[in-house]
């Protein structure tokens, strides 16, 4: 493996890790190493299976998106996630570094999306379009630095895309993006992480929360105080 596997907590019905950026959470047409291969991998050698190793894939994060992931090791535990997903039970959090600030620091933004499979991009469009399906997240920016600003992004539903297109759709393309934020984004690594995932242990009903900070020695994170602008927001 290229990557590193880190696993942030493990039992006999999950295993929480943090996805690199720029890798898969499953595999796919690339053929690229990918996050789920990897956990496989790691479960047959560390207690020594022997055939094919179950892992459940209970949600994605786009390739170029780092952060905790669940992945179920029963599909029992794979079955129960994915009913707390359809139920609204995950709360996923996520952290972004947005080119210019929101005239509103704080607000909810419902539109309507569509994906153009062929070209593999997401667009907005009017809610009665062939396909269309509702894009729900609440945004809060929590530092402002220069042309740029810190922003914890809670999605409401989970669209491919969703964050890019929708806070490039209000004119603050994330930090990185080329793809939907043009020459207005800045070229560099894709300046999106899912930095908190809460959910409900399939089996024993406890309620388990995983934080994992973006890498604070990379641009543009190390700009700001990103330990301090989460504890803030706890305050």
């Amino acid at each position: 493996m290229s990557e590193e596997l880190v696993i942030l907590y493990e039992d006999n019905h999950i295993i929480v890790v943090m996805k690199p950026q720029n890798v898969a959470s499953c595999g796919d047409e690339s053929g690229d190493e990918n996050l789920l291969d990897m956990i496989k991998e790691y479960l047959k050698v560390t207690y020594e299976k022997t055939g094919n190793v179950y892992v459940g894939l209970v949600h994605r994060l786009d390739r170029p998106t780092g952060g905790v992931m669940v992945y179920a090791k029963t599909s029992k535990a794979a079955s129960r996630l994915s009913e707390q997903m359809r139920e609204g039970d995950f709360e996923k959090k996520y952290l972004t570094v947005l080119c210019g600030t929101p005239e509103e620091e704080r607000k909810t933004l419902v539109n309507y999306l569509k994906k153009n499979s062929v070209n593999n991009m997401v667009y907005l469009c009017p809610p009665t379009t062939d396909g269309a399906k509702l894009a729900s997240l609440e945004y809060k920016v929590l530092e402002s630095k220069g042309k740029y600003c810190l922003t914890e992004v809670c999605l409401h539903t989970g669209r491919s895309h969703q964050i890019r297109v929708q806070m490039s759709g209000i004119g603050n393309p994330v930090f990185g993006d080329m793809r939907y934020g043009g020459q207005n984004a800045q070229k560099g690594k894709l300046a999106l992480w899912a930095y908190s995932l809460s959910f409900t242990h399939p089996v024993t009903k406890e309620r388990l929360k995983f934080v994992v900070e973006p890498p604070k020695d990379e641009i543009p994170w190390k700009a700001f105080d990103v330990s301090k602008a989460i504890q803030f927001k706890k305050s």
